[in-house]
């Protein structure tokens, strides 16, 4: 859905008209009615701007409108004071995911060192980046990882995936094939694998759409492939939260 008006338009007409009151029914009844698109608005809040309204539909999505919903803008609310993109702050605090709460029953573990550091990677078994990433996070030690098979590359992705996840040894069929291509071998009689549905459940609904995504004990989510150095400072914030 793409509607290509720009912030200053919006504002030039709301200085041309009184403003209505700020009722968040006024709004939830115009967008659907003018809208079809909007038949379901999870929140209506104030924006930053006097005047201008935040509404926010299908989770993350963030559009913004006046009082009576007569003009409707979609794109970025940028700060340019503070130099801070206020949508993009936004969708980060909708989409964030605490640490505590990731199901690490459907992960497995790779540890090096004592482990005392953790951090949780999401990743595709054919994902070019996760292999480069996967080279430079062997330097790095003392740290548990909880891996999620993210399989959303494709059919294969999710063949390999279960493979690995039911090999004998996981973390070792898993390093076997992104650092040496050496395809894992299930164990015998297979394994329940309805776990790599519930990663890619858990992915979508929190926006995670690349692959390496990373996650860390102080909130901190961190996309792409990223060397062993970004990720000894992540680990270094993440302990001081």
């Amino acid at each position: 859905m793409k509607f290509k008006i720009s912030v200053a338009t919006l504002m030039c007409a709301l200085a041309l008209s009184p403003l209505a009151s700020a009722q968040e029914d006024v709004i939830r009844k115009n967008l659907p009615a003018r809208l079809p698109q909007f038949k379901q608005i999870d929140e209506v809040r104030k924006a930053e701007i006097p005047g201008l309204y935040e509404v926010r539909v299908d989770g993350t999505e963030i559009y913004y409108t006046d009082a009576k919903a007569d003009f409707l803008v979609e794109g970025s609310l940028i700060d340019t004071r503070n130099k801070r993109n206020l949508t993009e702050e936004r969708v980060e605090k909708l989409t964030a995911i605490k640490f505590e709460s990731l199901p690490l029953k459907d992960a497995f573990t790779v540890v090096r060192g004592n482990g005392e550091r953790k951090m949780a990677v999401f990743e595709d078994p054919n994902c070019g980046y996760c292999k480069r990433f996967e080279r430079d996070l062997q330097k790095v030690d003392n740290v548990t990882i909880y891996m999620f098979l993210y399989p959303i590359l494709g059919a294969d992705s999710v063949e390999k995936s279960k493979a690995i996840w039911c090999a004998k040894d996981r973390g070792t069929a898993w390093l076997d094939w992104m650092l040496r291509e050496q395809p894992a071998t299930s164990a015998p009689g297979g394994c329940d694998a309805t776990a790599l549905s519930r990663n890619v459940e858990l992915g979508r609904k929190h926006k995670i759409n690349g692959t390496p995504t990373m996650l860390f004990t102080n909130g901190n989510r961190v996309p792409g492939a990223v060397d062993n150095k970004k990720v000894e400072q992540l680990l270094a914030q993440a302990g001081k939260g």
